[in-house]
């Protein structure tokens, strides 16, 4: 068997807590499911920072957000980190990226060789967090409650486009490189933008819900007086004064979540036919997954931006050689846990040729559960604060400090939906203590703090200065050159050599039996 192939499929906005592999059954998902069976869920799954940019600079440099310098969705990712994407080049894969990855600035490939589609989100300072700002959260992004006011069945929208183009870039690549004369394994990421809000869905999908009872949230709406200081923030941040959600709007938004979901689930399901009819199933790792989660209306709370665990929880699910079937690791993973297992897989064991310190550990050798090293750090350090926001979850405990607020110690196994906040109660001084000392060797506050607001500063200003003249777009096109595709005259030798060349699985060219005499 050759090297074996990696393709990770990406959903934006996909919270675990809505999949029946994380027991919550609410999305219609056979494919989803059928991987999980033939593969490892990760139950306890994280994402490194609950919103688009950090989260993925996170995932593929395997390092917090903050060490790589990219705290906002408006921060520029430098060319100079090494990523997933590098370390696979450099062990000899082929790389490449159909789909989302909010990358900011110049560089648009972070290491894929190649790039099969143009983003969808900018790729500028222009979403930059202003922690100068402090008579109201300033919100760069513009997020409102239209997404949930608006909710229902639509025939066609932009999220649909750009997904179904990555999707048939994606299985084009497949097939390419099935038929190509490259021996080198794949790694494919492909990356769609649903189910992230606005929740509107296609009719087909939509309809797979009527009739289909959706649960409510688990944590019914909390009043703004009674909400914690940060959520307090963010209720403003999102502008959720302007709109009073009905029972119809909450159900519909839901709705057309969960459609989305479906439509994912689909695609899903077709790249994974497409591996089995090239012959690469068996030999590629699958692996499953979001950049952050949905709060969904838990809590009243929408769309991600904090510490709760419908925004931080992300599916993770791989199947693979080797990988046990159907079982259930409970031990702690994050995102920065993938680029160690790639390294692993791609390397055939231990990788020790990192360029720069990681924060991962390998999904294939996990600590054991409740051990000292089961822990995992998550950040914020965007718009709808004043101050770096740190979390820290170790065995069953959740962490939450940011200096403006009161901390928040959460016990997940007595307390999941982290309603009886622990940071005061005396029975816990001791484990609140101990943590709280990690957390504080983990991050300098003090030096991330001025790090943040001298790169906001600068981001800020330069934004604002490449308004004036032209504006130097730095987004993404991929190359076509329609020289090289379908029948094309010059150096193709013949139409049917040409075709022939196109055909998977190949079929040699039989010389004919009779050929002409030579000038008829």
């Amino acid at each position: 068997m050759t090297r074996p192939n990696i393709l990770v499929i990406q959903a934006d906005q996909l919270t675990a807590l809505c999949l029946s592999a994380y027991g919550k059954p609410y999305a219609i998902t056979p494919n989803i499911d059928r991987i999980a069976e033939r593969g490892t869920t990760f139950t306890n799954s994280y994402c490194n920072n609950p919103v688009c940019g950090p989260s993925r600079a996170s995932m593929m440099t395997g390092r917090l957000p903050s060490d790589v310098g990219v705290f906002d969705n408006g921060a520029e990712f430098l060319a100079s980190e090494p990523t997933f994407a590098h370390y696979l080049r450099s062990l000899g894969y082929k790389t490449t990226l159909s789909g989302k990855m909010h990358f900011v600035g110049p560089d648009q490939l972070h290491g894929f060789e190649e790039r099969v589609t143009t983003d969808i989100y900018p790729s500028d300072f222009a979403w930059t967090a202003d922690w100068e700002q402090t008579d109201e959260p300033y919100a760069p992004s513009v997020m409102s409650l239209l997404s949930v006011v608006e909710a229902g069945p639509c025939e066609r929208n932009l999220q649909i486009d750009y997904d179904e183009e990555v999707f048939h870039a994606a299985k084009q690549e497949l097939y390419n490189h099935a038929r190509s004369t490259d021996d080198r394994p794949f790694m494919l990421h492909v990356s769609f933008t649903q189910p992230h809000n606005p929740f509107v869905a296609s009719r087909k999908y939509w309809d797979m819900y009527e009739d289909v009872d959706i649960p409510g949230p688990e944590v019914p709406y909390i009043p703004f007086a009674e909400r914690d200081p940060w959520s307090q923030r963010y209720y403003l941040t999102i502008r959720q004064d302007e709109f009073e959600i009905t029972p119809e709007q909450l159900a519909n938004a839901r709705r057309g979540y969960m459609a989305m979901v479906t439509h994912v689930d689909d695609l899903i399901g077709g790249l994974i036919e497409t591996l089995e009819s090239i012959g690469q199933l068996d030999n590629t790792y699958v692996i499953i997954t979001s950049d952050h989660g949905e709060m969904l209306g838990e809590r009243g709370m929408w769309y991600k931006f904090n510490p709760y665990e419908a925004s931080v929880r992300v599916p993770l699910i791989m199947q693979g050689p080797g990988v046990a079937a159907g079982y259930r690791e409970t031990a702690l993973a994050s995102l920065v846990d993938l680029l160690p297992t790639f390294t692993e897989i791609a390397s055939g064991g231990c990788f020790d040729g990192y360029a720069a310190p990681i924060d991962g550990r390998s999904l294939l050798n996990l600590p054991e559960r409740e051990s000292p090293h089961d822990r995992i750090f998550i950040e914020f350090n965007g718009e709808g604060l004043y101050a770096p926001a740190l979390i820290m979850i170790k065995g069953c405990y959740k962490l939450v400090h940011s200096r403006t607020d009161p901390k928040m110690l959460f016990d997940l196994y007595a307390d999941p939906l982290e309603l009886n906040n622990l940071a005061n109660d005396p029975a816990y001084a001791a484990l609140f203590e101990d943590m709280w000392a990690e957390m504080q060797a983990r991050w300098d506050e003090d030096d991330l703090d001025r790090r943040i607001r001298a790169s906001q500063k600068k981001r800020l200003f330069v934004q604002s200065a490449m308004k004036h003249g032209r504006f130097p777009y730095w987004d993404y096109g991929p190359p076509y050159d329609p020289a090289k595709v379908y029948v094309r005259g010059g150096t193709d030798p013949s139409t049917t050599a040409t075709k022939q060349r196109g055909r998977f699985p190949y079929v040699p060219v039989t010389p004919p039996q009779h050929p002409r005499a030579k000038g008829t």
